[in-house]
């Protein structure tokens, strides 16, 4: 069975772990993610940046932005999300 377009979304995401710390004294995550049909993109500061620009795409799809915003928060340990 073939998922229709309009359901079917493709993201980008770069990665990379900078060396500086920040004040928690953890190392930070910076990269971009890119929505590949339309070419958004979007400067990542945090993971949790990652989360919410992928669930603007799945809102209204069959999974809600809330409920896939909170699984993918609590499994990448990200804490809850800012948006």
């Amino acid at each position: 069975m073939e998922i229709p377009e309009p359901q079917v979304h493709s993201f980008i995401v770069k990665l990379r772990l900078e060396e500086a710390i920040d004040e928690s004294g953890k190392a930070v995550w910076r990269g971009y993610v890119t929505h590949v049909p339309d070419g958004e993109r979007c400067y990542l500061k945090q993971l949790s940046d990652l989360v919410d620009f992928i669930g603007r795409y799945v809102d209204g799809l069959t999974v809600e932005r809330s409920s896939w915003s909170r699984r993918m928060a609590r499994r990448f340990g990200l804490g809850r999300s800012r948006h």
